[in-house]
């Protein structure tokens, strides 16, 4: 089986992203994961990554003028480095039309409601505020917009009386732990 280089684009501590270089490691999963991008330096996902032998780096987006700029030098190190998917895995970054078309058809997100609902940023609480019994994850292609890509696999699980904002993100990372590597193998198979 040829399997795909893949890049993981991060802005945080990479919770995701150690699930999914978990998965890879199984040589029957088509994704070879050989670059994690981060846009933060801060970010602790670079250190994980390198931990685990894979090339890290980043490029901070504040030491560009526009988005454009940033997402240039982006395009170019993924170019660089062989990449024919990426999985966006808490990279809180909107990238514009112009890069999305770029990647079209290899780059998928995840995020931390039921799509279409809660699309951008404080799901757990905006789902509790309007009295949801359910919540979950969604794995998706990225499209021009915030969150606005096709599904390709969810997650639910029920909001309980007692849940606030935070033990309910608690629940729901674990269910994109095992939802987003089974995800990516999935729309990896469906390149072929």
């Amino acid at each position: 089986m040829t399997r795909v280089k893949t890049a993981v684009l991060i802005s945080g501590r990479g919770s995701n992203m150690m699930a999914l270089l978990d998965a890879a490691k199984s040589p029957d999963h088509p994704a070879e994961i050989t670059l994690v991008i981060s846009n933060r330096p801060e970010a602790l996902g670079l250190e994980k990554a390198d931990a685990r032998g894979i090339k890290a780096i980043c490029i901070d987006h504040r030491d560009f003028d526009t988005r454009k700029d940033f997402e240039q030098e982006l395009h170019a190190a993924l170019i660089a480095h062989d990449i024919e998917f990426i999985a966006c895995a808490g990279f809180m970054r909107v990238l514009t039309g112009g890069f999305v078309a770029k990647w079209e058809g290899r780059m998928i997100n995840i995020h931390p409601s039921l799509l279409p609902k809660y699309k951008g940023l404080h799901t757990h609480a905006r789902a509790i505020e309007a009295g949801d019994t359910e919540h979950g994850c969604s794995v998706h292609w990225v499209a021009e917009g915030v969150d606005t890509g096709a599904v390709i696999a969810q997650a639910k699980i029920e909001i309980l009386p007692d849940d606030n904002p935070d033990t309910l993100a608690a629940r729901i990372l674990v269910q994109e732990l095992d939802l987003y590597p089974a995800a990516l193998a999935k729309a990896i198979r469906a390149l072929s």
